[in-house]
């Protein structure tokens, strides 16, 4: 006689975890979990979509700099040279990336633009800091409203003659970035 759990008795954990996750969940209820109800996905996968969304509306926000223990505070800009600004930066982005925070389109920043950025508009910002392996936190770094930088160095061509088709406009010139950088990506991404 095995000891090893028969598949229909995984099959009853999952739905009993499932049960549980989804009575958790009800206070939160939304569209979110809406969707999974017209999706096939495995019973696993569903629980660890669960578990993530349970574990996000619990968390508490809280300003990215304070993530960190010590809590990341970064220097005036004004009081640093280009090369420490470069440095810290480095650093800097080695840090969030440690918290899987990954910076998206970065190259037409300088790096003292991007050093502002991160101290102005990111570390200060509230955020729901979940732990889980496969989440990260996207943020791009290119003003919403800022379409013609957007076409310029980061729009593919399809998106490019997208826009056009849409807009009944030219879209500006295709341009290389001028501050191409090697970021830290999440596993599996390839922006």
């Amino acid at each position: 006689m095995s000891n090893l759990p028969s598949s229909s008795d995984h099959q009853v954990d999952l739905l009993l975890k499932n049960a549980q996750l989804r009575d958790e969940l009800e206070p939160f209820l939304d569209e979110s979990v809406d969707v999974l109800n017209g999706r096939a996905l495995s019973l696993e996968d569903e629980n660890e979509f669960l578990e993530s969304i349970l574990e996000w509306e619990r968390a508490p926000s809280i300003p990215i700099s304070k993530w960190f223990e010590p809590e990341l505070k970064l220097p005036a800009p004004e009081c640093l040279d280009d090369q420490a600004i470069s440095n810290l930066l480095r650093k800097t982005i080695q840090m969030l990336y440690s918290q899987k925070i990954a910076l998206d389109f970065t190259d037409h920043l300088s790096d003292r633009q991007l050093y502002c950025l991160l101290m102005r508009d990111i570390l200060p910002v509230y955020q729901k800091k979940v732990s889980r392996p496969r989440n990260f936190l996207h943020w791009h770094c290119l003003d919403d409203n800022d379409v013609d930088c957007w076409l310029t160095f980061y729009a593919t061509d399809q998106e490019r003659g997208d826009w056009e088709i849409e807009t009944g406009l030219t879209a500006p010139q295709k341009r290389l970035p001028p501050y191409p950088r090697q970021m830290p990506r999440r596993p599996g991404n390839f922006n």
